[in-house]
């Protein structure tokens, strides 16, 4: 790791401590005539506070996600407070109010699991006047101003069509009678759902396909254990292992079949998001294909269409297409928003790694912070 990401980890740490510890920080000014956030209007001088809440601090996704909001913060002069919600609604509940308390001027969803039970926090959000960014999971209610994501279901469809191509070339190219497993992350999950519907939508082509699931609960032993048990129980009738993320459960899955005494680059493992850990099994062939998320640029983005909007600009608006040349983002369409009650959703791109990107590629944000 660079010592200028280092440097910003260790100050994401003690921020967070700080956060996390008290509850509550200093308020900033936030008061109008009408009660509503002045983020808006424009002509305060005020330094921007943007309250960020994030899924779970360990995993490598999200400190992509913290790295990516706090340069831009440094970069337009904007104070940055994070409290890891550690998929807790409650305690997303609980930041979004303290937030509210001390008079933050822009917010983001960087993670949650249950999108439904959080969503009175998200419409008092709406009813202060502040403007709501989602990333990687997005409220399934209320108004979010932007939902900036990758497209999870074709990713999937994409990582899983390319696990059966690498099934074709080793038999001849055909798709033998056989097992896929498929490692999914929490059930009660949205991304969970969407990984599951692009996987199926390319499972349903090949009837002779049975597929088993386990729940890896986005964490590397609940993956081993359920990859263990699945692997003794269907033995030489598995052809390939589906995993949603790599970059959380990849390490459990491979683990779970070295320990079986079997090669992991058999079985074409394949899934969605890398992670610098996903990135050392990609190098070393233990991982057959995955879909980047561009984790780092959708927080970098967040911040800068809320810094946009705090100084009276517009934002992308549903229709249009962005573009940026040489981003492996780009380009970016922007459509209705299908979860939330209003708003917009923005669709990055996401390469296919080693099949579109190697990964030594720069641009991937594997290789910037790890």
């Amino acid at each position: 790791m660079t010592k200028k990401m280092l440097t910003i980890l260790l100050a994401l740490s003690m921020l967070l401590s700080v956060l996390t510890g008290c509850g509550s920080g200093g308020a900033g000014s936030r008061s109008t005539a009408s009660g509503q956030s002045p983020a808006g209007s424009g002509g305060s001088t005020d330094k921007k506070t943007i309250g960020m809440v994030v899924k779970n601090t360990s995993t490598e996704y999200i400190q992509a996600f913290m790295i990516g909001a706090q340069e831009a913060c440094d970069k337009y002069g904007i104070e940055l407070k994070i409290v890891d919600g550690k998929a807790d609604s409650l305690k997303i509940m609980d930041a979004i109010d303290t937030f509210i308390v001390q008079g933050i001027d822009g917010f983001i969803l960087a993670g949650a699991e249950d999108l439904v039970t959080l969503v009175p926090g998200i419409e008092k959000l709406n009813e202060e006047g502040i403007p709501v960014f989602a990333v990687d999971t997005c409220p399934e209610g209320g108004h979010v101003d932007m939902f900036i994501t990758n497209d999870i279901v074709d990713s999937s469809r994409k990582a899983a069509a390319q696990m059966v191509q690498g099934i074709k070339d080793a038999n001849g190219g055909e798709v033998p009678k056989g097992v896929i497993i498929e490692i999914t992350g929490s059930l009660v999950d949205m991304y969970t759902t969407e990984c599951h519907e692009g996987f199926s939508s390319v499972m349903e082509q090949y009837p002779q396909l049975t597929v088993v699931q386990g729940e890896g609960h986005w964490n590397n032993d609940d993956s081993h254990s359920r990859t263990s048990d699945l692997l003794t129980r269907y033995g030489d009738d598995v052809l390939g292992i589906y995993v949603h993320t790599p970059d959380i459960m990849g390490s459990g899955v491979v683990a779970a079949v070295e320990a079986a005494g079997l090669d992991p680059a058999d079985y074409f493992i394949s899934g969605i998001c890398i992670g610098v850990e996903g990135m050392h099994l990609l190098n070393e062939g233990k991982l057959y294909a995955v879909v980047e998320q561009p984790a780092l640029d959708m927080t970098t983005m967040a911040v800068e269409y809320l810094n946009k909007m705090f100084n009276g600009e517009e934002i992308p608006k549903v229709g249009d297409t962005i573009t940026k040349e040489g981003a492996l983002w780009s380009p970016a369409k922007v459509i209705n928003n299908e979860f939330a009650d209003s708003g917009a959703t923005m669709i990055l791109q996401s390469p296919l790694v080693p099949q579109e990107c190697q990964p030594s590629d720069e641009r991937l944000y594997e290789n910037r912070i790890g």
